[in-house]
């Protein structure tokens, strides 16, 4: 029963509160030290991803996922991949489609259920890379929903070198996700999120003028909304529902067959109730499930003197002990 019913996350004092365990680390968190290499490489469709290494010489490799409008440069990234290169791992952290600070190619972007990226990422690091011999992944939010997919669409047949997951702050069900979203206490959240895409919708507006268009887009107020216009019919879904329906996390959950941790705190404000996929961790005896009473969305801030929040530790904690189990 991979239920972790005792975890060991325990919010500073005054950081209780979800939105200040959310915004807090986003405004004023600063990880120095981390010096890329960025390397770019071809998808099969033509397109391009950025890769940023950070190197250790090490044997083993930690993969990491951002976030919706994230990118490897967002401290909860380069918090991970501190806490990696620390533990002695080398990390790559993938910029999605437009993430990198340039354009991509073609009309489509990324989404929740992109999980052909993370393979081409996955299938380089095999090709280029052959001293890695232990590779785990780590996602954060839209990044874990696609960590998690990625591990269950490929079931048994996942590349070997894949020795488990972590991933935070997940929305395993995209339409509850989208329905807590569009309440009013999350109203500062979404806008953001709006005006974000709203800048890479124009930014393809200007390198493929008359294929894109962001008409009328003062009119769209919700993900649903977004969904409708730009995610379904530029990656081939029929509505936003059917979008939700088909790259939601949580249906693939049963066939993973690597260790892999959702940790999702319980104040999360981003998360509605489906995101918590309870029963599907009582069932499976590698998928674990963790739910801090506190947390906030990819918050879980400490100060210690490294400067490493829980989830950084947390992480490295599990991940070490999996890929050090025999398989």
């Amino acid at each position: 029963m991979p239920l972790v019913s005792m975890s060991t996350y325990k919010a500073p004092p005054l950081f209780s509160s979800p939105d200040v365990q959310t915004i807090f680390p986003s405004l004023f968190r600063t990880v120095r030290g981390i010096r890329y290499r960025r390397e770019r490489i071809i998808t099969p469709d033509g397109d391009f991803l950025d890769l940023d290494w950070s190197e250790t010489g090490a044997s083993r490799l930690i993969i990491m996922s951002h976030g919706l409008e994230g990118d490897s440069r967002r401290s909860y990234v380069l918090g991970m991949v501190r806490a990696f290169n620390r533990r002695g791992w080398d990390a790559l952290a993938w910029n999605m489609r437009g993430c990198s600070g340039e354009p991509n190619k073609l009309p489509r972007f990324y989404h929740s259920g992109a999980t052909e990226d993370l393979e081409a990422v996955v299938a380089h690091v095999r090709q280029i890379s052959p001293r890695h011999r232990g590779v785990g992944l780590v996602g954060f939010s839209l990044g874990g929903n696609i960590t998690l997919k990625y591990l269950g669409e490929r079931g048994k047949a996942v590349d070997p070198l894949i020795v488990g997951a972590v991933a935070f702050s997940v929305p395993c069900d995209l339409a509850a996700g989208a329905r807590e979203m569009a309440r009013s206490r999350n109203r500062i959240y979404l806008s953001r999120f709006l005006r974000l895409l709203h800048g890479k919708i124009r930014a393809k507006m200007t390198l493929m003028p008359g294929r894109i268009t962001d008409q009328g887009y003062h009119r769209i107020k919700t993900f649903k909304d977004f969904d409708d216009r730009y995610t379904a019919p530029l990656h081939g879904f029929e509505s936003a529902e059917d979008y939700w329906r088909r790259a939601s996390s949580n249906q693939f959950l049963p066939a993973i067959a690597v260790p892999a941790l959702i940790v999702n705190a319980a104040n999360d404000p981003f998360l509605g109730e489906d995101c918590y996929p309870i029963a599907e961790a009582r069932r499976h005896p590698k998928v674990y499930l963790e739910i801090p009473s506190s947390g906030g969305h990819v918050g879980f801030v400490s100060f210690t003197r490294g400067g490493e929040y829980w989830s950084e530790t947390r992480a490295g904690e599990f991940l070490a002990e999996v890929s050090a189990a025999p398989r």
